[in-house]
């Protein structure tokens, strides 16, 4: 069964990008723009990753997270950040909110394939 991987961004570009690089490794992504999306998808799937921008409309990723690690059936699942924002407080703030890893964007496809693969096999 193929690990599945929800990709929460608003940028359409970073979404599709996500989709190309990660289906052809075997992945099943659902890629959503918004916080609400994301939480609506989490309530009807299982993840195996869940993949986070910071900087988004109305719920920004760290609300998300926190949200997300209130829910017990989600506490265990690995979260990623994937943003552009790299200040060192924005880290420590995305760990804060339950996340297991903090990457900035740009990064190396094959880089991030390998974390993905390392994170969930």
């Amino acid at each position: 069964m193929p690990k599945r991987i929800l990709v929460v961004d608003d940028d359409e570009m970073v979404l599709m990008a996500l989709n190309e690089l990660l289906k052809p490794e075997g992945y099943e992504v659902d890629a959503v723009g918004s916080g609400a999306e994301a939480l609506e998808h989490l309530e009807k799937h299982t993840y195996n990753l869940l993949m986070l921008d910071i900087i988004m409309p109305e719920m920004n990723g760290f609300e998300l997270c926190r949200k997300i690690r209130q829910k017990e059936a989600l506490q265990e699942t690995p979260i990623v950040f994937l943003t552009a924002k790299s200040r060192e407080e924005d880290r420590e703030e995305g760990i804060e909110a339950g996340a297991n890893l903090f990457l900035s964007k740009p990064i190396s496809p094959d880089k991030l394939l390998e974390i993905v693969s390392d994170t969930i096999g």
